[in-house]
């Protein structure tokens, strides 16, 4: 995939209510290349600001805001079209599962743990900038013949992916909230490539590719493709 957005071509929306830390990750942004930084203190001002950017925008925020914590603003740009597609970066310390799952499920979402440097935030950086980029050396005609299915238990990481296939040409593209359910799809069709998360009720990803890559080859049997997303 070639790299046609920089670091310097990125418009970042900050949402941090503490002026330290905010000073603090602003450097190291300014230290990978980005120019474009507008740091706001609440979640109410990053939608505010979203709707000022057009094109190549990434949030980053911190967990806890005034209004609304980060899990709650990511999924209220899920929620909208317009922010829907715009990749999150969470910035924080908590480590419960229960309070991160949500940030997992939305997809496009990073989450760089506290205290961090600035490698793991450039890494985080450049995976948002990545899915910024259409893939550029792909064979049309190959792409638009796949069969894919999506599993996966959050509805907001399936329509995200669904989205990115539609946007490389892909139509055939079939969905499962989980491995269980895959199989049962698995058995009636074959498809080229399945696409699906980690970790998920029923049957987990795992699971489903051990499942998939232990069947014979044959003309109804999937295709032994499998990639995790998440």
């Amino acid at each position: 995939m070639a790299m046609t957005t920089s670091l310097a071509d990125l418009a970042i929306i900050l949402v941090e209510p503490s002026q330290m830390q905010a000073h603090l990750v602003s450097r190291m942004l300014e230290h990978q290349g980005v120019k474009k930084i507008t740091v706001v203190d609440t979640a109410g001002a990053a939608l505010a600001a979203l709707a000022t950017e057009s094109s190549n925008v990434i949030v980053i925020s911190s967990l806890y805001l005034p209004d609304l914590a980060g899990t709650e603003l990511v999924a209220a740009m899920r929620e909208n079209p317009d922010f829907e597609t715009v990749p999150f970066i969470l910035v924080s310390s908590e480590t419960r599962p229960q309070v991160l799952e949500p940030v997992r499920q939305s997809g496009a979402c990073s989450i760089v743990a506290k205290p961090f440097d600035e490698q793991q935030l450039s890494r985080a950086l450049y995976a948002a900038a990545d899915y910024l980029n259409p893939p550029e050396d792909i064979d049309v005609a190959e792409i638009e013949n796949l069969r894919v299915l999506v599993v996966d238990d959050s509805l907001a990481s399936r329509r995200h992916l669904h989205r990115l296939l539609t946007e490389l040409g892909i139509e055939r593209i079939t969905e499962a909230v989980n491995g269980k359910e895959a199989v049962a799809l698995l058995e009636q069709a074959m498809v080229d490539l399945v696409i699906t998360d980690y970790n998920m009720p029923e049957m987990d990803g795992r699971e489903l590719t051990e499942y998939i890559r232990t069947q014979p080859p044959s003309a109804t049997s999937p295709s032994k493709q499998a990639a995790f997303a998440g």
